[in-house]
């Protein structure tokens, strides 16, 4: 008896403890969101920032299919996918995680206009949209439309670039000697291939390993330490630190040789910051070529130190030169786009634009926000 009186004020004692307090209210759902925007949902200012209604016209032309039948379930709006990939850059979010978080937050569906009612893309839905993208080249036409968007806002000062270029990792291979040597020298696609006389279990050994091994990235040394994965290259509006152009490289590839790609007539009279890794032929015909101002940070070299001057010089431009930093420190801290799991060249050229369009959406409600514009 005392051990039955016990266990049920124990269970009186949890059910006060998770007693609701107060009725539920029929506007509760509005004063939550209310709440949210009051404490600062960055999601709720993007949406009345930006109209992704721009983006409509290029999504459409690239990806729309006459449906040949009535039957079976209508494809989601191209609108509302971009957005979801969106989310899915802001928060670093496998496909997995996008569905469960998009059916559990109430910010993500606000943001995204569904009701708590509507059906959400699956997993498979938003892995195969991200497909389509890269399979027709569609990012690059995307970061040229809200490009376009930001050149009617006069946010392109055209006052000088900075260019930089940043490691994007990805899980490193464990592969021999023999098939590390095969990949350098551009033979990856002959590796893990079937074989006369295979067995089934093996065909599909080799098929699944095959589809995990990344034979585009590569591996080079910076700073004493090692990099694997690719590079992602950008040119930045030195006052508004908006990526104008990106081009992605293997993680090999000297910061300088991607320069010809970056710099373009666009940039023609203006200033060319960069750090002292840009040195030699190609940069120096690059800024011949469009007449551009040699803002390039100097070092010294053997037997020969920098003057006075080069020095003073070098600590003025630094000034500017830095602001690229705080490009690629908010794509790592705040995008996590320094790391990728995706495979192959194009799937990382892609998710590297992506990144580089969100930060650039990110950017412009920054600069609306706190007057800058």
């Amino acid at each position: 008896m005392y051990i039955c009186r016990k266990f049920e004020e124990k269970m009186d004692t949890y059910k006060r403890a998770y007693r609701k307090l107060g009725n539920q209210g029929l506007f509760d759902s509005e004063e939550r969101t209310s709440m949210l925007n009051a404490l600062g949902n960055p999601l709720e200012r993007l949406s009345e920032t930006i109209d992704f209604e721009m983006f409509r016209g290029t999504l459409e032309a690239g990806l729309y299919r006459e449906r040949l039948t009535k039957a079976g379930a209508k494809p989601y709006d191209y609108v509302l996918m971009f957005k979801i990939l969106v989310l899915q850059r802001m928060y670093n979010l496998s496909d997995e995680q996008t569905e469960y978080q998009i059916v559990d937050r109430t910010s993500f569906r606000d943001f995204l206009g569904l009701a708590s009612g509507d059906k959400v893309p699956d997993a498979r839905t938003i892995w195969a949209f991200k497909e389509q993208l890269t399979r027709k080249s569609l990012y690059d036409r995307l970061f040229a439309d809200f490009d376009k968007f930001l050149r009617e806002k006069n946010l392109i000062m055209n006052q000088g670039v900075i260019i930089d270029g940043s490691f994007v990792e990805v899980p490193r291979q464990r592969n021999t000697r023999e098939e590390n040597k095969a990949i350098k020298e551009g033979r990856g696609n002959e590796l893990w291939n079937e074989e006369e006389g295979d067995s089934e279990e093996d065909k599909k050994k080799k098929a699944n390993k095959k589809r995990h091994k990344d034979t585009d990235a590569r591996w080079t040394k910076k700073g004493g330490q090692k990099y694997y994965g690719y590079k992602n290259h950008a040119k930045v509006d030195a006052k508004s630190k908006l990526i104008k152009k990106a081009v992605t490289t293997s993680a090999e590839q000297h910061d300088s040789v991607p320069t010809k790609l970056l710099i373009d007539n666009d940039d023609r009279g203006q200033e060319l910051h960069a750090d002292s890794a840009y040195i030699g032929k190609n940069v120096k015909s690059v800024m011949r070529k469009y007449q551009m101002k040699d803002r390039v940070i100097k070092r010294s070299v053997r037997g020969k130190k920098l003057s006075k001057k080069q020095e003073t010089v070098n600590r003025k431009n630094s000034k500017t030169r830095v602001r690229v930093e705080h490009v690629f420190g908010y794509c790592e801290l705040n995008l996590h786009g320094m790391f990728s799991r995706v495979i192959g060249f194009a799937r990382n050229a892609a998710r590297n634009t992506l990144t580089n369009l969100v930060y650039n959406v990110c950017r412009y409600e920054q600069i609306v926000r706190l007057g800058m514009n």
